[in-house]
């Protein structure tokens, strides 16, 4: 379906160039100067001039009198985690254009095609967004107002919640919700009684989170896409950031131009790996192979950094005995890769320092994701590549908000700024909160239950099928709320559909809910609701870019048709249930759509500053954070730090300032912190910056020390060797203690730095002495915790090696984890020779078209145009092997018995053994289109097989990281 009249309906606006916009736009330089000054021709410029309007020009200069009212509103693209500024111009209430902002440090006046098309994403009277609250009535869509869908879903829950307990519910968050937004509904969860909640990191970078935190103290990623320019080599594994991230290769290619190495290691000859100068082929699920095949030759060339192992790095002994077991013959055995392709690579690091590893849900989606994290941490930590600009872990994320909903939302394990669910947790929450204890304590079941992590996103579909009995909560999950979460996006789409049709209840809340709706009413009669919320351009609040930078949306306009904002809808929903006093016990209530009552969104944020010491979210108040968005042009492109300047607006003095306030940045009246470039930097002052590692696992394991050796330690630290976490006792035994005013005294006393909400214990170790208050200590390269201590390579379930199973088997079975028991050996020895009725291996990933569960993206007109149907790319030697051509349909099937009919792309961007499908789609099911089960004008333009339909059991011992990186199937022609 080509959509030529809508391209002919933009083009015709793109001549309107605008003379004047630049005083709608203050110091943003126009399309039509950029192009003058860059001294393109007549000629290009008229082509350019053809491009879709969004992305050239300017509100159109019209007399005062006739244009009406004019604003420009600077807002944040809502797709991948990058951080696109956008500057909208809205006229008389209507988005009528869009600039990308050039002062951007971030995108530096960039888009991709999803960034372009923005203002297409339902801002339009033909939008496919769901336009009013439905109900299924009969297996057809009804259209009921709000106060009857409030209704109706409350007194469901709350019978649901009287019969079973709290626990019989799951609710799905949304890593598209702002900060607050994210903040509020880990809240109005734990109100409601149960840790029962997730949100989209579980089923990408929760394996990340895991292994990354469980090696130096926190799970994100440690430098910036900005400084990657300071890179001499930049390894891709695990991530294709051209379609993924594409604006963030601008700083990839600007590394490249000043001589830094780029090479991806990937399955599949990627859009990166055209822009690399070395790609090399390797065995989707070997990941750990080839990490430990590379600190092979590091410790055999003796290319490690011994200097910095000895200060910072515990138990690197244990993996140099690992690694010497991955010999070049070993290795190729395991991953395919030849030992000159492996030891370049390893050269290639150690040689062109510093370097960098760059990677996405390529490494996270498997079944040992926490084995392969920590090993590509380890070569970072061998090369002492970690706390210095330029090396790192650079960890892309994938939606607009993932990092900053992990960092203080919805997560069934821990309450906002991971701070856990024990007791202290919670009693620390309430405090920030300004409710009782015991009266959370009372909502839930028990006290078990609420120290207990919840269920996770990857495994409701076992929550609702599993026998009771092997559950360990009281029912099975009865009632699903899909609050901003695409169901497409998980696997095992088949029994998804079981579990849809055993709930009592499921409720879909988001501006798409297409996918969702679809699913249930191929299986449902009634039972299901559908709420339309706000776009996040239709609000305000901050999102956490993936370099933990925090930026400030402004709204860019009202709520349209009947949506409302995600935080209207909690606290109408918490008026139902009881709670709504105390879910804004602590927060401003402000007017919005129709006058009604919604959280404010600046109090909100307050809330956060108050009480999120561990991660840093204290110092990005919304002052300081509109204050960045209005000054982008004094912060510098390559380190984000602030040259100097005031707000005109506030007064505010941006000097030193590191751009969006990367977390950890610290913040009381008295406390003014610049936010966190690179994490663990100790060639920094803590007050500008710097940092180490965190002191988070002890101080001594089996008399070996865990603390950082003498004489190293941030930039003018007063301590000058290691040092545990502060608290009260530490700061009294320093003689500290006096130094605290007699208020921050009363306050402190008995509290540590995460829990003293005077901020008196962090400002005398920070600012006075120059210390960490999460300590100093050295890294783990060994994780005790953890099933594999050392990174151990782990044969996928469904693996295409039966010869090599038995020598890397995987975990044994589970009896108990997050609540429900877990299979490993029983799936992988069911399946030991799978391969021979399914041959091929299936991996998935990204396109730059498309974004997430792609209901939002498949429907705008622009996008559909330039992918119009879901596809499989297969090697021309398995092409005719299976007898198939190019652009033919044919069956896809696995071993989970589920079959996809999607049209073929033959190409050698895959090696021969290997197909791969984009994970975007939905609308078919087993080659039948959903269209008729979607709610009228809701249908995406693109509908499609869901790859996770057929994707196969397996997942993370650790976090319940779904497998969908590796799996086996078959291909016949249709």
């Amino acid at each position: 379906m080509l959509l030529t009249k809508k391209a002919g309906s933009a083009i015709s606006h793109s001549n309107r160039l605008s003379r004047n916009a630049a005083a709608f736009l203050g110091n943003t330089i126009d399309r039509r100067s950029f192009l003058k000054r860059s001294g393109i021709g007549l000629g290009v410029g008229a082509a350019i001039s053809q491009l879709p309007f969004s992305m050239l020009n300017k509100v159109r200069a019209a007399a005062p009198q006739a244009a009406g009212k004019v604003e420009v509103k600077r807002t944040v693209c809502t797709h991948c985690s990058v951080g696109c500024a956008i500057d909208a111009v809205v006229e008389n209430g209507v988005w009528v254009r869009q600039e990308p902002v050039f002062d951007s440090p971030i995108n530096l006046g960039a888009h991709c095609a999803k960034g372009a098309s923005i203002r297409e994403h339902g801002m339009t009277h033909d939008s496919h967004r769901l336009k009013s609250p439905m109900k299924l009535v009969g297996g057809k869509w009804q259209k009921i107002s709000w106060d009857d869908a409030l209704n109706e879903i409350s007194d469901k829950l709350l019978a649901i919640r009287k019969e079973s307990g709290p626990d019989a519910t799951f609710w799905i968050g949304s890593s598209k919700h702002n900060n607050e937004q994210s903040y509020l509904l880990r809240k109005f969860v734990s109100f409601f009684g149960t840790n029962n909640m997730d949100h989209q990191a579980r089923i990408c970078h929760s394996t990340t989170v895991a292994g990354v935190a469980n090696t130096w103290g926190y799970g994100a990623m440690t430098n910036s896409y900005n400084d990657t320019m300071s890179s001499k080599c930049i390894l891709f594994f695990g991530s294709n950031a051209a379609e993924a991230h594409p604006v963030s290769m601008m700083h990839t290619l600007h590394a490249k131009e000043t001589g830094a190495k780029i090479i991806v290691v990937d399955p599949r000859f990627t859009r990166t790996a055209a822009k690399a100068d070395k790609y090399y082929r390797i065995r989707p699920g070997t990941d750990v192979a080839f990490l430990n095949g590379l600190l092979y030759h590091i410790f055999k060339n003796g290319w490690e950094d011994k200097g910095y192992i000895k200060a910072r790095v515990y138990g690197m002994d244990k993996v140099r005995e690992e690694a010497a077991r991955w010999t070049p013959e070993k290795c190729e055995e395991v991953t395919g890769m030849k030992e000159a392709e492996v030891r370049d690579v390893a050269e290639s690091l150690a040689k062109n320092k510093p370097s960098t590893i760059v990677w996405a849900m390529g490494q996270t989606q498997h079944t040992n994701g926490n084995a392969i994290v920590r090993a590509s941490c380890i070569v970072q930590l061998a090369l002492g590549n970690i706390g210095v600009s330029g090396g790192g872990a650079n960890i892309y994320r994938g939606h607009d908000n993932v990092q900053g909903a992990t960092d203080i939302g919805p997560n069934p394990d821990s309450l906002p700024g991971y701070y856990g669910v024990s007791t202290g947790a919670w009693k620390h929450f309430a405090a920030v909160w300004k409710v009782d204890y015991e009266w959370i304590k009372g909502r839930f079941a028990s006290q078990e239950m609420m120290e207990k992590p919840g269920i996770t996103v990857s495994r409701w579909i076992d929550a609702v099928l599993e026998k009771n009995e092997h559950l360990d909560q009281d029912s099975n999950v009865r009632a699903v709320i899909y609050w901003g979460h695409a169901p497409n996006s998980q696997n095992r789409g088949k029994e998804m559909l079981e579990a849809m049709k055993k709930l009592d209840l499921l409720v879909v809340i988001d501006p798409y809910p297409s996918a969702t709706a679809a699913m249930a009413a191929l299986m449902r009669q009634d039972g299901v609701y559908l709420l339309p919320a706000a776009t996040q351009l239709e609000t305000d609040g901050s999102a956490t870019a993936s370099n933990r930078s925090l930026q400030w949306r402004e709204r860019v306009v009202e709520p349209m048709f009947e949506s409302r904002t995600d935080h209207m809808i909690m606290y109408q929903f918490a008026q139902k249930f009881g709670y709504a006093n105390e879910l804004v016990a602590g927060i401003k209530l402000r007017k919005g759509k129709g006058g009604m009552d919604e959280p404010d969104i600046e109090d909100t944020l307050r809330e956060v500053n108050r009480g999120m010491w561990t991660v840093g979210y204290t110092g990005q108040s919304p002052e300081r954070l509109q204050a960045h968005m209005r000054n982008m042009h004094v912060f510098d492109v390559k380190t984000l730090r602030a040259k100097g300047g005031k707000d005109a607006k506030t007064g505010y003095v941006l000097d030193g300032d590191y751009y969006g306030l990367p977390w950890p940045c610290y913040g009381t009246p008295s406390l003014k912190h610049p936010g966190t470039p690179n994490l663990y930097d100790t060639s920094k002052n803590i007050m500008e910056g710097g940092g180490n590692f965190r002191a988070n696992f002890g101080v001594e394991r089996d008399g070996v020390n865990l603390l950082a050796e003498d004489g190293s330690h941030s930039l003018g630290a007063d301590i000058t060797t290691g040092y545990p976490e502060f608290d009260h006792v530490l700061l009294k035994k320093l003689g500290w203690w006096a130094e605290l005013t007699e208020d921050e005294k009363l306050a402190a006393d008995g509290k540590n730095w995460k829990t003293d909400l005077s901020g008196g214990i962090q400002r005398i170790v920070m600012k006075n002495h120059g210390c960490h208050p999460w300590g100093n200590a050295k890294a783990r390269a060994v994780v005790w915790n953890f099933p594999d201590p050392v990174p151990l390579h782990r044969e996928p379930l469904y693996s295409p090696r039966p010869d090599l199973i038995d020598k890397y088997p995987t975990h044994d079975d589970q009896k108990t984890r997050w609540r429900m028991p877990v299979l490993f050996k029983t799936v992988q020895q069911a399946n030991k020779n799978a391969v021979q009725q399914y041959p091929l291996i299936l991996t998935t990933g990204r396109l730059v078209e498309y974004e997430g569960g792609g209901d939002e993206t498949r429907s705008n007109p622009w996008l559909a145009e330039l992918q119009q149907e879901a596809f499989v790319e297969i090697n021309p030697k398995d092409a005719n092997d299976h007898g198939v051509r190019h652009d033919e349909y044919v069956w896809l099937e696995t071993p989970s018995k589920a079959r996809l009919k999607v049209k073929t792309q033959v190409t050698e961007r895959v090696g021969p053994g290997t197909v791969f499908m984009p994970f975007h789609f939905a609308g078919w099911m087993e080659g039948k289109d959903l269209l008729k089960y979607y709610p009228e004008g809701a249908a995406p333009y693109v509908r499609g097989e869901a790859v996770n339909t057929a994707m196969t059991y397996g997942y993370d011992i650790v976090t319940m990281m779904q497998e969908t990186k590796v799996t086996l199937c078959q291909i016949a022609k249709a």
